[in-house]
C-alpha cells in the first residue's frame, strides 16, 4: 500500500481549508451592522461622542458635560416677550451651533445639538429650533446648549447656556461674546412689550394652499407694518395644525377644509408660520 508522505510541519488539506473558514468569519460576520464596545458604565452615547472631552461633572439632571474649546464653542442668547395669555415666547440667537433633531440621540459632533429649557432652575422642555413657550409663573428661565447624545457643551468647566429673568428685575442686559474667555454663561433680562398699537381698520388676507409637502404660493416674507392686521387662510390635504411662532398662535387644518387665522402684528421681529405635523415652514411675517 503506498502512502503518501507530507513535510515535516504542513497541514492536511482538510486541516488548512478549516483555518481558512476560521479567519474568513470574523471578516464576514453575520450580515448587520458594525456594534461598538465600551467600558461598563459609560452609555453607548457617550462612548461615540466624536467631539470635546467628556468631564466627570454633570449638570442638576445628570448629564455629562463636554468640553470644548472656547475659541470654536458654541453660543446662545437669550430673549423673552410676554405673551398675550400671560405666559413668555422665548427666542434663541445661537452662533456656531444648529439645531438637529433628526439626529437626536446620535454622537456629539461639533455646533449640533438641541437646547432645554430650565424654569427656576427645574429642566421643563427642550426646543429643537429657534422659539420656544415658557408658561406664567416661572420666574427665571435657563436655555442650555446639548449635544445630540445628551451631554452638555461646556467652556472652561461651565455649561453653555444663557438665563433670563422673567420677574420684572431691572431692563439691563448681557449678551455673551463671540469667543467667551470664562464659562459660558451669558445672562439676559425680559423686556416688556410697549403697549400694543390699535389694529388698522383695514388689514390683508392671504390665501395658502398645501398640497403634500407643497405650499402655494412658495413660501416667501410678508412685510408688515406695526397694528396691520393680517388674516391667514390655509387649506390642505391632511389634519395638521398651523403655528404662528412669536405669537403663539395656531389653529387646526381638516382635510380640504379652509382655515382661517387672524391676528394683529403687535410685535416687531421675524416670525415664522409653520405646521406643526408636517414641519413645513408656509410663510414668514417680517414686521416692522
Amino acid at each position: 500500500m503506498t502512502r503518501t508522505r507530507h513535510p515535516r510541519g504542513a497541514a492536511t488539506p482538510l486541516v488548512s481549508l478549516v483555518l481558512v473558514l476560521a479567519a474568513a468569519m470574523p471578516l464576514a460576520g453575520c450580515g448587520g451592522p458594525a456594534t461598538t464596545h465600551h467600558k461598563p458604565g459609560t452609555t453607548h452615547e457617550e462612548a461615540s461622542g466624536s467631539s470635546g472631552t467628556l468631564l466627570p461633572a454633570r449638570d442638576e439632571s445628570g448629564h455629562r458635560l463636554r468640553e470644548v474649546p472656547a475659541a470654536t464653542a458654541p453660543t446662545v442668547r437669550v430673549e423673552a416677550r410676554p405673551d398675550t395669555e400671560g405666559g413668555w415666547n422665548v427666542h434663541l440667537t445661537v452662533e456656531r451651533f444648529r439645531f438637529t433633531p433628526d439626529s437626536t440621540g446620535g454622537a456629539a459632533l461639533p455646533g449640533r445639538g438641541h437646547a432645554r429649557l430650565l424654569a427656576d432652575g427645574r429642566e421643563t422642555a427642550r426646543l429643537y429650533g429657534g422659539w420656544g413657550y415658557v408658561p406664567p409663573g416661572v420666574r427665571t428661565l435657563t436655555v442650555r446648549l446639548h449635544a445630540d447624545d445628551h451631554t452638555v457643551w461646556a467652556v472652561d468647566g461651565a455649561p453653555v447656556q444663557a438665563t433670563v429673568r422673567l420677574d420684572g428685575a431691572p431692563a439691563t442686559s448681557a449678551r455673551p461674546t463671540p469667543r467667551p474667555s470664562g464659562p459660558a454663561t451669558a445672562t439676559a433680562t425680559a423686556t416688556a412689550a410697549p403697549p400694543s398699537p390699535r389694529p388698522s381698520e383695514t388689514g390683508r388676507t392671504v390665501t395658502l394652499t398645501i398640497t403634500g409637502k407643497t405650499v402655494e404660493p412658495p413660501p416667501s416674507r410678508i412685510e408688515l407694518k406695526k397694528g396691520e392686521r393680517l388674516t391667514l387662510r390655509v387649506t390642505g390635504d391632511r389634519a395638521d395644525t398651523v403655528h404662528v411662532h412669536g405669537y403663539d398662535r395656531e389653529v387646526p387644518l381638516s382635510p380640504g377644509v379652509p382655515a382661517t387665522l387672524t391676528l394683529t402684528a403687535d410685535r416687531t421681529g421675524l416670525f415664522e408660520v409653520e405646521t406643526h405635523e408636517s414641519g413645513l415652514l408656509l410663510t414668514q411675517l417680517v414686521v416692522r
